[in-house]
């Protein structure tokens, strides 16, 4: 009888380890299902050129269904465990819940948004975390500038151009980069507004922006990005956002349409509720093979665990860099518990930092050396497309990037996606 390894999560870690074990699995040997809520992966770091049009959002996608193609997906959620009988519960999108017996499982649920209990966060925040998240914002930018330019009042226009995100890690300083230089491209096509009436604020609590990278790296982005006039608040908080009016605790207050959210991630609170060892973090703890304390036969990678580094000490960062390394580790390591081998341990040093900040721009160190501009711009793109999964998927990347290299960013809003029953909704008379 194959052996029934069932994957928790489509994300990096359970696309990777699925490619990893339909890659070396021989016929027979084990029986691979995979559970996500949604039918594809999202390359997250492709969301800032998606949230600034260079890419089309389809493409910064893999397809789960047509990439694993010796293993068996099923949509649906993973909501309870019992270990004892190895049965896990998963509810799919409609229906009664659905029980799945197991040999081996693998927890890849990665991350969630982290909030904190400010006045207004829930209701006027929006995180950058999802493929409609990053959609969303490229609309929500082109529809503020166009309620800028049709409105002759001068607070709702401050209003409408002022831009604010709290969070200065990776996706905060990508996403604000990307989205400010998309709507400064386009703000010719807008007479009557002038680019210094735009205000793009990046509030950050640490002493400085990008912590998790060295210093020199950090400043280089700094140094960019306050001189196309994003003004970079470190050492500050936000406080409240309710009815829209931000509150920083250096006394600053905002009145704005558009705040994001981007401040951590944390991982999903069900890993809480599954009786396995999590840290004070929430995260599911693992030892250096990858395998959850205790439980021989249950595993964990990515956002979702704290893997430990055995190059640098302490746990692994939550990049997508790490979590494909050791997504293939676990693939090789559940064959060998599957044929009776030794498990090996999970150690990996990462080979450079990339950090896109618009078109043509970027900070990058790669192999100890410092670069920044159109080269560490073309280089990390280089990287990426060579890391999507899927050759269809790497051509239609291209295919964006280099159709949009001579072109500058579309104006075209798609807000009305937002309500796409409106226009029907209309022509019945009702609002």
């Amino acid at each position: 009888m194959p052996k029934r390894i069932l994957i928790a999560g489509g994300g990096y870690v359970g696309l990777y380890t699925a490619l990893q074990l339909q890659k070396n699995m021989q016929p027979g040997e084990v029986e691979v299902t995979v559970v996500n809520p949604e039918n594809f992966m999202v390359y997250r770091p492709l969301l800032p050129e998606v949230a600034s049009g260079t890419l089309e959002p389809r493409h910064a996608v893999v397809p789960l269904r047509a990439v694993l193609r010796k293993s068996r997906f099923v949509s649906g959620t993973l909501t309870g465990l019992d270990v004892e009988r190895r049965v896990a519960t998963v509810q799919p999108p409609a229906g009664p819940t659905r029980e799945f017996e197991y040999d081996e499982l693998v927890l890849g649920l990665g991350a969630t948004s982290k909030l904190l209990p400010i006045p207004g966060l829930v209701d006027h925040g929006i995180g950058f975390n999802s493929l409609a998240e990053a959609a969303y914002l490229r609309d929500h930018v082109l529809g503020q500038l166009e309620l800028a330019h049709a409105t002759n009042d001068p607070e709702l226009r401050r209003c409408a151009l002022t831009f604010v995100f709290v969070g200065g890690g990776y996706t905060g300083v990508e996403a604000i980069a990307e989205l400010q230089d998309m709507a400064v491209d386009v703000l010719e096509g807008y007479p009557g507004l002038d680019p210094a009436e735009m205000r793009w604020i990046l509030i950050e609590a640490m002493d400085r922006i990008l912590g998790t990278v060295s210093d020199d790296l950090a400043e280089l982005a700094t140094t960019e990005l306050t001189a196309r006039g994003i003004d970079i608040r470190t050492g500050t908080l936000l406080e409240s956002a309710e009815n829209g009016r931000l509150q920083l605790s250096d006394g600053t207050k905002l009145t704005t349409d558009t705040l994001v959210w981007v401040a951590g991630t944390r991982p999903q609170s069900i890993l809480g509720e599954l009786g396995l060892p999590v840290d004070e973090r929430g995260r599911v703890v693992v030892d250096d093979t990858l395998r959850v304390n205790g439980h021989a036969n249950i595993w964990s990678a990515g956002d979702c665990a704290a893997v430990p580094d055995l190059v640098k000490g302490g746990t692994c960062p939550p990049s997508a860099q790490y979590a494909v390394r050791q997504a293939r580790q676990l693939g090789d390591n559940l064959l060998r518990t599957v044929r009776g081998q030794a498990v090996k341990s999970f150690r990996y040093r990462s080979r450079g930092e990339f950090v896109t900040l618009g078109k043509n721009k970027a900070v990058a160190e790669v192999l100890g050396c410092k670069i920044n501009g159109s080269l560490a711009w073309t280089l990390r793109r280089a990287y990426y497309a060579t890391q999507i999964p899927m050759l269809n998927r790497t051509v239609r990347v291209l295919g964006d990037w280099l159709i949009g290299m001579p072109f500058g960013h579309d104006v075209v809003d798609f807000g009305s996606r937002e309500e796409p029953r409106g226009a029907f909704r209309r022509a019945a008379g009702k609002r």
